[in-house]
């Protein structure tokens, strides 16, 4: 048995693991996720189907503002749209989003130790 942290089967496996274009993109996942405005906006979007006037109400932020928010959110694959005449309705992509907003907020809620 090896007792070494410097395994060099452990390192291979987790080098394999750890795609570099993966990697970047988990990141962008992130960085889109760290903005408290974005993280409103996929929260409500978590619980229903809006349009970008829906949810600069809601918010009582500017449709741009909201605008570029879900762009962004859309380049990550986070929100994805449909067209309804002149309206676009955003909506979470998976459920995969989902569990990551709801494991965010629960970790934000929990108390510090």
């Amino acid at each position: 048995m090896n007792d070494s942290c410097n395994d060099n089967d452990h390192q291979v496996s987790v080098q394999l693991a750890l795609d570099e274009a993966v990697c970047a993109r988990a990141a962008g996942i992130f960085r889109a996720l760290g903005d408290p405005g974005r993280l409103k906006v996929l929260t409500m979007l978590s619980k229903q189907e809006m349009c970008v006037t829906e949810i600069a109400i809601s918010l009582d932020e500017q449709m741009t503002t909201i605008s570029q928010r879900l762009k962004l959110l859309k380049s990550e694959r986070l929100v994805r749209s449909r067209r309804d005449g002149k309206h676009l309705f955003y909506s979470l992509t998976d459920n995969h989003v989902l569990r990551l907003v709801s494991n965010a907020i629960d970790h934000a809620q929990e108390p510090d130790d």
